[in-house]
């Protein structure tokens, strides 16, 4: 049963993978019909293959990363279609996306110099910050047009995320996967594998 669960909950990350380049693709041919439905069942399959695995107890490095590979290529596919069909949004908040995309660099940047590998922590402050980046994306291509605090929600908790995941890089001497967040790590409570 575990092993039908490792490869079912994988094949749903895989989905996503795979859909990227595809999404990236519908994004600048101009199919943004079809491009905000995938984009819809990419952001759903990052929730149930998270639900899954987390109620079937598989715990496992490679599905980590994976999950958190296919996450960012995800997000990846998204800011093309938003620059592809709302360039101007993009210029006029290129602030915060230039801080976001900073402290995303800065990341993965330490996170290869200390572990030669990307973070998957998938703390609680990622998870949440995923949730209101869909909420926001989706909205962006669903909506006529954007949802300002959303935008800034949105950034606002990603960046806090970002902030999270540079300051577990310098405390954690070890890789380290599906750690609950910094508070459980500096009182010791969290769940560190």
């Amino acid at each position: 049963m575990k092993k039908t669960a490792f490869y079912f909950i994988n094949g749903i990350t895989m989905y996503r993978l795979i859909a990227a380049p595809f999404l990236i693709l519908l994004a600048v041919l101009g199919q943004f019909d079809l491009f905000k439905w995938l984009l819809l069942v990419s952001f759903l399959s990052d929730a149930v293959d998270g639900f899954f695995a987390r109620w079937l107890h598989i715990d496992c490095s490679l599905g980590a990363r994976l999950d958190s590979i296919a996450d960012d290529c995800t997000i990846l596919a998204a800011i093309v279609g938003m620059v592809i069909l709302h360039s101007m949004f993009f210029l006029y908040e290129i602030i915060p996306v230039a801080i976001l995309f900073s402290l995303y660099i800065t990341e993965n940047i330490l996170a290869f110099h200390r572990y030669k590998r990307p973070t998957s922590f998938h703390t609680y402050m990622a998870k949440i910050a995923a949730v209101s980046q869909g909420v926001f994306l989706l909205t962006f291509f669903f909506l006529p047009y954007p949802v300002y605090w959303l935008f800034y929600l949105m950034v606002s908790l990603t960046g806090l995320d970002l902030l999270e995941e540079i300051i577990l890089l310098i405390m954690l001497p070890v890789y380290k996967i599906n750690i609950k967040g910094l508070y459980w790590i500096l009182t010791k409570k969290g769940k560190v594998n």
